[in-house]
């Protein structure tokens, strides 16, 4: 099977993923972010003919990675469709090589887990507009690893809210607890003040992820939370 495949949202197959190292702490961070994703072949647009209508496009599964984590436990196609977008590609990887947000540089699941988590997976979803959502997430090993993991993704996201004026940054820290575990949600902003998105790191038992959304699919920070809500529900699944 090829590497770093872009397919549609109703076929979303597994491929390997390349990071170019930039910092994201200025104005243009999330625009980096997307332009790295896009040179290194990560993603592809598609057109907007060329997917289904959202009320008929499938969910995107792919193998497992492993027992208890795999694609099914990534967002999926018809979470867009309940928060009111269409995306038009994803790529998966089970590598746990993908960078974790536009905060975070180079660094990856693997890294902050120093590959001692049991299995990864990640996925970047793009849209015909601007904007695209990347999800990386790792299974801990034990309960107390898992706590140190989230810890661990909590820091590097707090590490982007303290900015000069005019930079691009992350906002106040919100909590979201569900059934099915707790998240940390952020939402992010330009260097003009308006939202451009945000983040979120989850935890459901023993399962770890940070999700995130970049550029302008929406200009509602409170947009976040149900972005959260729904990567949460997948996550504990």
């Amino acid at each position: 099977m090829s590497e770093n495949q872009s397919v549609q949202p109703g076929s979303v197959q597994p491929g390997s993923v390349q990071r170019k190292p930039v910092r994201r702490s200025r104005a243009a961070a999330a625009a980096c972010f997307t332009a790295a994703l896009v040179a290194a072949g990560v993603v592809g647009v598609q057109s907007a003919a060329a997917h289904p209508a959202p009320q008929r496009a499938a969910a995107a599964v792919a193998p497992a990675a492993a027992p208890g984590l795999g694609s099914a436990a990534l967002f999926q196609s018809e979470d867009f469709f309940q928060q009111g977008l269409a995306p038009a590609a994803a790529t998966v990887e089970l590598s746990g090589r993908q960078a974790l947000s536009a905060c975070s540089g180079e660094e990856t699941m693997r890294d902050l887990t120093k590959a001692k988590a049991t299995a990864y997976a990640s996925v970047t979803w793009t849209f015909d507009t601007e904007g695209l959502l990347t999800e990386s997430a790792a299974s801990a090993a034990t309960g107390t690893a898992a706590g140190a993991y989230v810890k661990q993704l909590d820091a590097l996201v707090r590490d982007c809210q303290d900015e000069p004026a005019g930079h691009w940054h992350y906002g106040a820290a919100h909590t979201l607890t569900a059934a099915g575990g707790t998240a940390h949600w952020y939402p992010s902003y330009n260097g003009d003040g308006a939202a451009t998105g945000g983040v979120a790191v989850l935890r459901s038992g023993t399962r770890v992820a940070v999700v995130e959304l970049t550029g302008r699919p929406t200009d509602d920070p409170a947009y976040v939370k149900g972005i959260a809500a729904a990567a949460l529900n997948r996550l504990a699944s």
